[in-house]
Parts: C-alpha cells; structure tokens; sequence
C-alpha cells in the first residue's frame, strides 16, 4: 500500500514537473505583435486574401486592374507584385 501511494505521488508529482516547465520556459515564445500594416496601393480594393507558407497573399483592383501582392507574414514587408492584364 505505502510503495503504491509512493509510485503515486512520484508520478503525479513528475506530470506537474512537466507542465510547470512548459509554462514557464522562455525559449520558444512567440514574439508580440508588432503594430504594423501592409502598404497598399491608393485607391486598393481587396478582392480576396490568402495565407501559407509563411507569406500572405491579397488579390486587389486598382484602377480597374488586378494585381496579387505578396508580403512576408512575419513582417508584413513587399515581397512580390504580379499585374494581371487580359491579351
């Protein structure tokens, strides 16, 4: 009885262990959200939005043309531009 309340309390006390440790470790966390917005072009209308692969993707019409631009999602920084035009 008394090595079952020992192997018991062992394991109960190695669970907590765990958990107190992932809770409190630093490594790993992610970073505050910086205040920051994707610069667009004036006059921008999002027509769609997509996010992978660590990038996000806005599909918008200025000035009757569709454009897709590409911006890193961490950063929110310009990675890409692609015009869309009919033949």
């Amino acid at each position: 009885m008394m090595l079952a309340s020992l192997t018991t309390f062992i394991a109960i006390a190695a669970v907590i262990g765990v958990i107190g440790y992932r809770v409190f470790r630093t490594e790993g966390r992610a970073p505050a959200a910086a205040d920051v917005s994707p610069v667009l072009p004036a006059g921008a209308k999002v027509l769609s939005s997509a996010i992978g692969d660590g990038r996000i993707l806005l599909t918008v019409e200025v000035n009757g043309a569709i454009e897709i631009l590409t911006f890193d999602l961490n950063t929110l920084r310009p990675l890409g531009r692609v015009k869309l035009s009919s033949p």
